[in-house]
């Protein structure tokens, strides 16, 4: 019986989706064992539906953990509903010197209100902003109210 290159085009398909799914099962498996591991008594975790809580107790019988949300707060869930064990970074954003390229160009992502300028140029009329967004409008401007 010969097989036509469709076929064989067919069966090399379905071997590679097969192969695919197992490896997919696998990835799985290994991530929920390692969020696992992760989960123990005082980790800070977040659950499926985007609460975040610490844990104060689990009960591996029934699949159950206590979460505090809030002080005195206390909610019990499926263990299978935490999915994601928070980890704050330990160091706190440092408080560095901005240090401006040499051409006076902000650097990526940096306002212009930061960006510090010459001290030495007089400050003229021509430099102020035309309207003054931080008082309240005045209510005489308004035109309509002849």
């Amino acid at each position: 019986m010969a097989f036509d290159p469709l076929t064989i085009i067919m069966l090399a398909v379905l071997a590679v989706l097969v192969i695919f799914m197992f490896r997919n099962s696998r990835k799985r498996q290994a991530q929920a064992r390692e969020l696992q591991s992760k989960v123990a008594v005082g980790a800070e975790v977040m659950t499926n539906f985007g609460l975040y809580g610490t844990i104060l107790e689990m009960d591996d019988e029934e699949n159950q953990v206590l979460l505090e949300t809030t002080p005195g707060t206390v909610l019990k869930v499926h263990r299978q509903t935490v999915t994601r064990v928070v980890t704050e970074s330990p160091i706190a954003p440092s408080q560095e010197v901005i240090d401006h390229s040499a051409d006076g160009e902000p650097e990526f992502g940096e306002r212009l209100d930061e960006v510090e300028t010459d001290t030495t140029a007089s400050t003229s009329s021509a430099d102020k902003p035309a309207i003054d967004f931080t008082k309240p409008a005045d209510k005489s401007d308004k035109k309509g109210d002849e």
